[in-house]
């Protein structure tokens, strides 16, 4: 099955949700990074946040980038995503390796530490809109809600889930983001905050087989879907991009690596594709510097 973002509302229009299923998309960043557990859920969630934030931008060409820096052995996390919900991610450090929380589950806050998370929105305007935070807790999720009441003055609930299997491949991933419209009636809002006390884990209900549309239920009523979208890990990295970046180094740094290097290969950070360049081709660039 193909990963798909849903957005809607209750039909009494109290809320606008947003509901994804990213087991595919998680999957190829995880194996392009070769991520142990603890990083792959810590990936897997702010890329799933990411993708539905990309959903809500008005145009398909729109862009929002988050990232993470911490000072925990996972070091930082840096995550794109479009207009229409592609997204693409890197961890600074792939391999991490600590205990898992004495429940057994995998310690992202320990791997991710103190941190910094940043949202940068490219809407085409002349200047991108910069929002940061403080992480408080480091388990994302709750990082993503608190940067919605913040930085964009919205009530939200954000759920975000990455089950990895024991041959460390992705068994689920998944989100939810549940925000308060402006004319929520209380008593919607306290049924939502009942239905949270009886909620398990998202990966649980993905694992026994329920739709995100059917787990949406499970905390909201009579929800009118408006859309659904496809999503995918896609990564736009090109030659063309990397020769630009080689050009951003500046003229002089480029002669050094001209005379010292026969040919040089730049790696993308997100999807690890290789691109190499001949020095013929580097001192071109130089010329047309």
């Amino acid at each position: 099955m193909k990963d798909y973002i849903i957005r809607g509302t209750d039909k009494e229009r109290n809320f606008r949700f947003f509901g994804a299923n990213t087991k595919n998309m998680i999957s190829k960043a995880c194996e392009n990074h070769q991520t142990t557990p603890v990083v792959s859920a810590a990936l897997g969630r702010t890329m799933t946040g990411a993708a539905m934030m990309g959903c809500m931008l008005k145009r398909d060409t729109d862009r929002v980038s988050i990232s993470i820096k911490g000072d925990g052995p996972i070091g930082g996390i840096v995550v794109e995503a479009d207009g229409k919900g592609y997204a693409k991610g890197y961890p600074y450090q792939s391999q991490v390796d600590i205990p898992n929380k004495p429940d057994g589950k995998l310690d992202v806050s320990g791997a991710i530490g103190n941190a910094m998370m940043t949202v940068i929105k490219d809407l085409g305007l002349k200047e991108p809109y910069t929002g940061q935070v403080a992480m408080l807790s480091g388990e994302i999720a709750e990082d993503f809600t608190f940067y919605f009441a913040v930085s964009e003055q919205t009530n939200s609930l954000v759920i975000l889930g990455v089950l990895v299997d024991v041959d460390y491949s992705i068994k689920q991933s998944g989100g939810i983001i549940i925000q308060v419209l402006p004319d929520a009636k209380d008593e919607a809002i306290t049924e939502l905050e009942n239905n949270l006390k009886n909620f398990t884990s998202l990966t649980t209900y993905l694992d026994a087989g329920e739709t995100i549309e059917e787990i949406i239920k499970r905390l909201l009523e009579d929800i009118e879907i408006m859309e659904k979208t496809e999503v995918d890990f896609k990564c736009d990295c090109s030659k063309y991009r990397m020769e630009r970046g080689l050009i951003s180094i500046g003229r002089q740094e480029l002669e050094e690596i001209a005379s010292e290097e026969e040919n040089i290969e730049i790696v993308c950070h997100f999807c690890n594709q290789k691109y190499d360049f001949s020095k013929d081709e580097i001192e071109k660039i130089i010329e047309a510097l």
